[in-house]
């Protein structure tokens, strides 16, 4: 859920959650056509590769429609950690409460009198104070809770607008029959607009794509591709100047294209940066903030790799070492690296994949956090 915030924060290079436009960078065309797009009736499927910035983007469209409209209902969820169709409904069932009880205070008796079932749970936000609330549905209502969320949602006065990220999650679930229940609301729900967002290319592709699918030709598509350089740095050089520092052209360009522009780990190297120095004009500045994260995220980089196979592992290795491969399953490829037989690495990397571990393009194949190559660089 998008909050209009003034609030100045200590380090302005956010690299986790949003704050307010003043430390989103650019996508001024991307936001305003998800704006439109949502404003016109249009639902919008957003696909990008995970740590580019589609939260930050929908947050911020969020921002500005509220800024024009203050009541307008904007809710946010990501369904990454679902497993289940009750996790689903349960999610958005509690994303629903918790926004009538922050911004219609009177509404949230009628939202428990519509919900007979539903068993809140009050508790004040840790960090905040503020009054947060939690639902309990029972696993057997969950169809016709999802049914009712939609009819208490076409009732609002007000326009109505969901962002569902990691939106391909849906397609793990048990349960069958889940994307025409929900194409089935949402083509009669003229008071709501959509955000269906993914990170899994072929799966969200499939989705929306396919002629058999519920949701075929059902939305408007958007890709985002990394920030433009320039746009980024002049962006990040200017946070520097206010504080009387600087950060020269040379190194900015020196982090944008050893992470390929990837906007999180461009930001959490920003804020490293921001923190300890006052002029960035060395590139062992650069190494030091980089080797920083890296040692920083090294426990849980070691968590991780337990949980692989050694095929898995020495895959991983060998496309760090290569930095990007073209064919991990070519004979000279397993060869010098010593893999096992190329079915092994076909599985292998089929699970990577699956679990973001490893991306693809047309180029090749690499490992999508840099942060995490350069660790398992470190081990070779």
């Amino acid at each position: 859920m998008a909050k209009k915030s003034n609030s100045k924060v200590s380090n302005p290079f956010v690299y986790q959650g949003y704050t307010s436009p003043d430390y989103f960078c650019d996508r001024t065309e991307e936001t305003g056509e998800l704006i439109a797009n949502l404003e016109n009736g249009r639902n919008t499927t957003l696909i990008s590769p995970r740590r580019i910035g589609k939260t930050g983007l929908i947050l911020n469209a969020f921002y500005r429609i509220r800024e024009a409209d203050k009541n307008a209902i904007c809710i946010y969820i990501d369904i990454f950690a679902t497993k289940n169709q009750h996790d689903f409904v349960q999610l958005l069932g509690t994303a629903v409460a918790q926004h009538v009880l922050s911004h219609q205070q009177k509404a949230f008796k009628r939202l428990l009198a519509f919900f007979g079932s539903w068993r809140p749970v009050f508790s004040a936000d840790p960090l905040t104070g503020m009054p947060t609330v939690s639902v309990s549905i029972e696993p057997s209502q969950s169809v016709i809770t999802l049914k009712n969320i939609f009819e208490f949602l076409n009732q609002s006065q007000h326009r109505v607008y969901i962002a569902i990220d990691e939106f391909q999650q849906i397609t793990y679930y048990p349960e069958q029959g889940l994307e025409a229940q929900l194409r089935s609301y949402i083509q009669f729900a003229s008071n709501v607009g959509f955000i269906f967002s993914g990170s899994k290319q072929h799966l969200m592709a499939q989705m929306f794509q396919s002629p058999d699918r519920p949701f075929y030709q059902s939305t408007a598509s958007m890709g985002l591709s990394p920030l433009h350089e320039e746009i980024y740095y002049d962006f990040a050089s200017r946070f520097f100047e206010n504080k009387h520092g600087s950060l020269s052209r040379e190194m900015f360009g020196i982090i944008y294209q050893r992470f390929g522009g990837i906007t999180q780990n461009m930001q959490q190297i920003l804020n490293r940066l921001y923190e300890v120095e006052k002029n960035v004009d060395a590139e062992y500045q650069v190494n030091e903030a980089i080797q920083h994260i890296v040692n920083r995220n090294s426990i849980q980089y070691e968590t991780l790799v337990r949980f692989l196979t050694d095929n898995q592992l020495s895959l991983m290795k060998a496309i760090a070492k290569r930095n990007r491969v073209i064919s991990p399953q070519a004979n000279e490829f397993i060869r010098q690296f010593g893999l096992p037989s190329a079915s092994s690495v076909k599985t292998a990397l089929a699970v990577l994949l699956d679990r973001d571990l490893v991306y693809s393009d047309s180029t090749g194949y690499w490992v999508y956090d840099r942060f995490f190559d350069l660790w398992l660089k470190q081990l070779i």
